[in-house]
């Protein structure tokens, strides 16, 4: 059993209310608290933690100060307020409790807590963030993904996800150092250059005078207003691992010390932190960073499409390709990720659909040189089905070519595999007005029958311009399915035979960039009933190229 110091402290104070004259606003009865009591404990274990007990007559609410300079912890009366200590060693803190009545009157007390602080890692943790005894990390900025943000309520960035280099060049050149001395030390350094990427909602913090634009966020030096010399520590609470670098930041500062790890192997470190925005205040923010160790050391990461050659403009000069000839995870430099069941607000991703989509090898990976996307009867995050989705949004996008994809397609009913294009403005031109080709689309309940179809205002939905291939074997055999899409003619084939034929103008949608989508959906309006002794299948996909 753990040992607690407990302390109770009582106070009674007496305030003065200074008069108001007589054309003065009355704001109610001022009523300030009496009778303060707050009960500390330090646990004995040498973890840190403090918990403060507060309670007081006519107290709305209290504000506990862990530090300084910290902003407090706010609880009502009988709620206990805790923090972390992570700095090591024998020291005392001094905690202020201030409790707040009627009319904004206040009663204050300041305690001490002594506070004797060993932390642990997990060695295989502890090696994989901080090396040998010190470890610097740098964005991985040539990734797509690096940087984004999204709504707390989903775990993937939904709102905005970084191209490589996208973002200013400030930000890259920021350092992150884990460090450890052996003696229950940890420590983290961060190094800013001559700037620090700021959020725009944050710059008002220390520099209250500015007025930065909406979403602009800014290069500034703050090195003399945050710490870039702290203690760390890794707390394990509920199946998550939180990463704190009190009175610091990982590189972009948005207000965050506190930060979810997503993941952490020896050569990569990803991290989610929850933001509330300094000024103007709002909703909360999810941001999401992914590191690696600087100078490289990692794993030879996976080569980006594009061939480096020009097109001829007769669709015949390959200048994007991906061969899937990289084992593992599909690449990166290429591909994200769209997680979820897209609630909330397009649930069952706008169309009914069934399945869950993860980025999970069990769905998702590429081995035998091929991609392969499992579509899985199983019960996760409240769907009956698992499934992968993949884009190459913000990571490839083109205008016109010959688009080919070599496949074998998935059976069963209920399944719904598709290879497809969305125009590049979705994110301010909604569906369907930022245009859709559907290169290969394919229903279990219909077995030997390749659909394609184009979307877009006034021809979407089940009112698409659409036209269906009997082709035999589909889930049997290889079979390329390709588009040829020009600034007059769009022409979609199987193997050799064409299938739809459609006139491009300027009053269709589809004079502009586009990207590639391809995924496996289960269900929905399109792909009709699901079989109810359906397990699993797989579309597996030899490479998909682009030429121009």
């Amino acid at each position: 059993m753990k040992r607690i110091y407990q302390f109770i402290f009582i106070i009674t104070v007496i305030l003065g209310v200074q008069g108001c004259q007589e054309d003065d606003v009355a704001f109610g009865d001022v009523s300030a608290p009496t009778n303060l009591q707050v009960e500390l404990s330090v646990a004995s274990d040498q973890s840190g933690i403090v918990s403060v007990l507060p309670s007081a007559d006519n107290a709305i609410n209290f504000h506990v100060f862990f530090e300084p300079d910290a902003d407090p912890v706010v609880v009502s009366n009988g709620q206990e307020a805790t923090f972390r200590y992570i700095e090591v060693g024998q020291y005392t803190r001094e905690i202020v409790v201030v409790a707040f009545g009627r009319g904004g009157a206040s009663s204050s007390l300041q305690l001490t807590a002594e506070l004797d602080v060993i932390l642990t890692l997990d060695p295989e943790v502890q090696f994989a963030l901080a090396g040998d005894g010190t470890k610097t990390w740098v964005w991985d900025s040539g990734s797509g993904g690096h940087f984004g943000v999204g709504d707390p309520a989903v775990d993937f960035p939904n709102f905005f996800s970084a191209a490589p280099n996208q973002l200013d060049p400030c930000l890259y050149d920021d350092t992150l150092t884990f460090s450890f001395d052996g003696s229950g030390g940890f420590f983290y350094t961060l190094n800013p250059g001559d700037a620090t990427f700021i959020n725009w909602t944050e710059i008002k913090r220390f520099f209250p005078e500015a007025s930065p634009g909406e979403f602009v966020d800014e290069c500034r030096d703050i090195s003399d207003q945050i710490a870039l010399n702290t203690n760390f520590a890794l707390i394990e609470a509920d199946g998550t691992t939180t990463l704190t670098v009190p009175g610091s930041t990982l590189s972009y500062f948005a207000g965050i010390t506190e930060y979810e790890i997503i993941e952490l192997t020896e050569n990569k470190l990803v991290v989610r932190g929850l933001q509330d925005p300094f000024d103007p205040p709002g909703n909360q923010l999810a941001w999401y960073h992914t590191f690696v160790p600087e100078g490289g050391g990692g794993a030879p990461s996976c080569a980006g499409g594009a061939t480096g050659d020009v097109g001829s403009g007769n669709n015949d000069v390959l200048v994007w390709a991906e061969e899937f000839d990289v084992p593992g995870a599909p690449c990166d430099g290429n591909w994200t990720f769209e997680i979820g069941d897209g609630c909330p607000e397009l649930c069952g991703w706008g169309n009914g659909e069934a399945q869950y989509y993860t980025d999970r090898p069990e769905n998702v990976i590429v081995e035998d040189g091929m991609l392969k996307i499992t579509a899985r009867a199983e019960t996760f995050e409240g769907s009956g089905f698992t499934s992968a989705r993949m884009i190459t949004k913000d990571k490839f996008e083109f205008q016109y070519g010959r688009v080919e994809m070599r496949a074998k397609l998935p059976t069963g009913g209920g399944t719904w595999p598709a290879f497809w294009m969305l125009g590049a403005d979705i994110d301010t031109n909604p569906w369907p007005g930022a245009g859709e080709m559907d290169i290969m689309e394919h229903v279990g309940n219909n077995q030997d029958v390749i659909f394609n179809s184009l979307h877009f205002p006034g021809n979407s939905g089940g009112d698409a311009i659409t036209e269906s291939t009997p082709t035999a074997g589909v889930s049997d055999d290889f079979n390329i399915y390709a588009l040829e899409w020009t600034e007059d003619e769009i022409i979609f084939y199987v193997n050799d035979v064409v299938g739809l034929s459609f006139p491009n103008s300027d009053a269709v949608p589809f004079r502009k960039d586009f990207f590639l989508l391809v995924n496996v959906a289960m269900g929905g309006t399109f792909g009709g009933a699901i079989d109810p002794a359906f397990v699993e299948s797989t579309f597996e996909i030899d490479y998909i190229r682009v030429y121009q």
